[in-house]
């Protein structure tokens, strides 16, 4: 059973490293695009292609945050994502990025709906997503501390784990 289990660990570090990996061609994608944008003027056009770059790098934030993520929990820490607090503390880390990525896409659609009217409807609705994916989340750690309050012995083995990362 060892051996199955650091099988799981060796290849929950070659996903993190696969995330890392996306998260620096995306970097490379995002820097390449803003520079082309700049070298051609400074304009609408730019500004469109900027904020698309920033699209790219929040992307990329993703993929980084995920590739962490994993790797400190299913890597170092070796957790076991059963308890409440470590649930809560699990997906919130990526719901912080998540609604960042969700938000700046929106505003790219935004700048293109300028130009395009048709694309309002498109940047409203990533603009309620963002909405219901804050409140959902909200709802989430609202009703999760509860669950936390019954079982305190959990917060407490989370923050020993965290030991492991120091």
């Amino acid at each position: 059973m060892k051996l199955i289990h650091s099988l799981y660990a060796a290849i929950h570090a070659l996903m993190a490293l696969a995330f890392a990996l996306a998260s620096l061609v995306l970097v490379a994608i995002a820097a390449r695009a803003g520079w082309g944008a700049v070298m051609h003027g400074l304009d609408l056009r730019a500004a469109e292609a900027i904020i698309e770059a920033v699209g790219l790098l929040a992307a990329g934030v993703v993929a980084l945050q995920i590739s962490q993520t994993v790797l400190e929990e299913e890597v170092v820490r070796d957790a076991h994502i059963s308890a409440p607090t470590r649930v809560r503390r699990f997906l919130s880390r990526f719901m912080v990025v998540i609604v960042v990525a969700v938000a700046v896409e929106a505003l790219v659609a935004i700048i293109k709906a300028r130009e395009s009217p048709a694309l309002m409807l498109h940047a409203a609705m990533l603009l309620g997503a963002v909405g219901l994916l804050m409140a959902g989340w909200g709802l989430f750690i609202r009703l999760n501390r509860y669950a936390e309050e019954l079982e305190p012995e959990a917060m407490e083995e989370a923050k020993r784990e965290d030991s492991k990362l120091k």
